[in-house]
């Protein structure tokens, strides 16, 4: 069984990096891959991103609304199965929990939903819930073991916050961890702890490194220091150094391998063999066959031609975390059994609102009786009209013309704007003119929604050329006396039609036909010409005077401008040597400094400085980078 964990910067990145999840996940040749930091929230995961054939996953995701911390961190565990049901495979596990402390779900049977985990009582509600909003934790338990697939916090010196809030993680996850093993199960930790444990596991590590909280809590872990864990890696490979997983991604410091090892595998509890309480027999010695780091996931590739300049020069792609991974062996199957409740194929953001085929043919078998209903109304039937229109309300207002299920709302609900307009030719709507009622449909609902690439052609279809707004339209003296016309036409039609009603008020004729006739002067008045006036000199003298007064005019601006045009390139080119003779040198190497900007919280805070532009590295490398700072300026000092 090959087990890799990885921290991927972004799932969705990821995956469109390799072009598909099943792409990214068949890349690691893995029965069981934890990845952490997937920067979804519950309401983002879909298809794409949560399921890949022949896998099953499990997420946990971000749940709290503090600021900077939403669609933040996020963990998921792929198992590769043969069978999602019925299976004896030891990489499906039998149950599954999203975070450590029992309160987000569980998907065992013999729990309560909703209970603190076992050995969790003395913490507060509040506390435990804290810890488990992040979306830091997934647990799955694959029978011979109980996997947990962490996301430890990041907490920078000074931030008292967060330093509070991963001492009271750590210290509850130990908890939970003493509990299974004093139940006699086999624990199996990965992922990225935010944790560098040893010297060995930094580059440069300064006199104090090993003096750290958080350090000295993971050694007190380990096997060599009393404690219960395994550092998988480290049992491996005791004296490899350089050995680091991640790497600052904001000075380039991959190229140089300039990194630290905070991506861990580590184990805990007796061998599967029955003579497990024999010396020497545990889960590293008898179950671990191997356990390394997938440097060829690095971003930056020894020999590329990628350089770091103050930024690399070619945009990498890809995580600045490398897998790490491990095999083991000697694992057998497990009872049968099938994939936990909590698995992302039963989320329905996910899979979506299965239809049954019963509901398929009910729609089609409305859809055919609503354009039947349709058809016939419209001919004077006994045997279709005897029911009277309360029918054919009924079945429209039920269903959709086009058979989709939209809830439409009957004409009782609203006479408004209602899908079908029933037109009378009576005065009362009695049941003897029913038959001479005539059904339309309101086109407002008939009409599909545009989707976007009909409103694209529609925009572009409104598009007026450069040339149409100087060209004088030829018809439009027709165009407003045709306009004229439809008015007045419309305005008949509408005093025949109030005519025949009782009830509505009658239009005064003065006023309309006073409305007709300013319509038609003003239509003959912007239909005539202007008569042609005689020809006088003194006329086109006065005219050329004006034509060559302008054009000079017009021709002044033009000078003004290219002019001023001219002055601000003049200004920007004598800005920009000034900005390069200000620019220091560093001592190292007699080049270029970049500029930086302090972003870290405190006095400091929005200070320009510069350094030198070359890619971090060991100070004994001359060529990484040297070093050099300084100060942009007297006022961007600090006091």
């Amino acid at each position: 069984m090959k087990i890799v964990t990885y921290n991927v910067n972004g799932l969705r990145q990821r995956v469109s990096q390799f072009g598909s999840l099943l792409k990214l996940l068949s890349s690691f040749d893995a029965d069981i891959i934890c990845i952490q930091e997937t920067k979804l929230r519950r309401q983002e995961l879909t298809a794409d991103l949560a399921i890949a054939d022949g896998y099953e996953s499990f997420f946990s995701c971000t749940r709290t609304s503090d600021k900077g911390r939403t669609g933040y961190s996020g963990v998921a565990t792929f198992c590769r199965v043969k069978s999602a049901f019925s299976s004896v495979e030891a990489a499906l596990p039998i149950a599954a929990e999203e975070g450590f402390t029992g309160l987000l779900g569980c998907s065992r049977k013999d729990e309560a939903p909703s209970a603190v985990a076992e050995g969790l009582v003395e913490f507060s509600r509040e506390e435990l819930l804290k810890v488990d909003s992040e979306g830091r934790c997934i647990i799955t338990d694959h029978g011979h073991f109980v996997l947990f697939n962490l996301y430890g916090p990041r907490a920078g010196d000074g931030d008292s916050e967060r330093i509070q809030f991963k001492l009271n993680f750590f210290k509850i996850l130990e908890k939970r961890w003493e509990s299974l093993l004093c139940r006699g199960r086999r624990i199996f930790v990965v992922g990225d702890l935010n944790i560098a444990p040893s010297a060995i596991d930094c580059c440069e590590a300064g006199p104090d490194f090993e003096k750290n909280e958080f350090r000295t809590w993971f050694r007190s872990m380990l096997v060599e220091s009393g404690g219960h864990f395994f550092d998988v890696f480290r049992a491996k490979n005791p004296n490899r150094r350089e050995a680091f997983t991640c790497w600052p991604s904001n000075t380039g410091a991959e190229q140089f391998n300039y990194g630290t090892r905070i991506d861990h595998i580590l184990c805990a509890g007796p061998c599967l063999h029955e003579e497990h309480d024999v010396e020497g027999h545990n889960l590293v010695t008898c179950h671990v066959k191997e356990c390394a780091i997938l440097t060829e996931y690095k971003r930056w590739k020894p020999g590329s031609a990628t350089r770091w300049k103050g930024g690399w020069n070619i945009k990498l792609e890809g995580s600045d975390h490398a897998p790490v991974y491990t095999c083991l062996r000697e694992i057998p199957d497990v009872s049968e059994h099938s994939t936990p409740s909590l698995a992302a194929r039963y989320l329905p953001m996910v899979h979506g609102l299965q239809q049954t085929l019963v509901s398929v043919l009910m729609r089609r078998q409305a859809t055919k009786q609503v354009k039947s209903d349709v058809v016939s109304s419209s001919f004077p039937d006994e045997s279709i009209i005897s029911g009277g229109c309360s029918h054919v309300k009924r079945s429209i207002a039920n269903c959709d013309v086009n058979g989709t299920d939209i809830s439409c709302r009957s004409l009782d609900q609203d006479s408004r704007n209602p899908i079908l307009k029933v037109v009378g030719h009576s005065e009362d709507f009695k049941e003897e003119a029913a038959c001479s009622t005539t059904i339309v449909f309101n086109e407002e609902y008939a009409r599909p929604l545009p989707n976007k690439q009909t409103r694209k052609r529609a925009r572009k279809s409104q598009q007026l050329s450069l040339r149409s707004f100087f060209q004088k339209s030829q018809n439009l003296d027709d165009g407003i006396e045709n306009s004229t016309d439809d008015i007045s036409t419309s305005q008949t039609g509408v005093l025949n039609s109030n005519n025949q009603s009782q009830e509505a008020p009658v239009m005064d004729d003065h006023r309309c036909g006073t409305m007709q006739n300013d319509t038609n002067g003003i239509s003959s008045s912007q239909g005539q010409e202007e008569p042609d006036r005689p020809y006088s000199p003194t006329q086109n003298n006065t005219n050329g005077n004006a034509s060559s007064q302008g054009q000079e005019e017009q021709d002044g601006s033009r000078y003004l401008e290219k002019q001023k045009k001219s002055d601000a390139l003049l200004e920007w080119q004598r800005i920009q040597q000034l900005m390069q003779n200000s620019i220091p040198l560093c001592k190292g190497h007699r080049e270029p400094c970049v500029s930086r900007v302090v972003k870290k919280p405190g006095p400091n805070f929005g200070h320009r400085f510069y350094v030198c532009a070359r890619a971090e590295g060991p100070s004994s490398n001359p060529e990484a980078n040297c070093g050099y700072f300084r100060w942009a300026s007297t006022k961007s000092r600090p006091k």
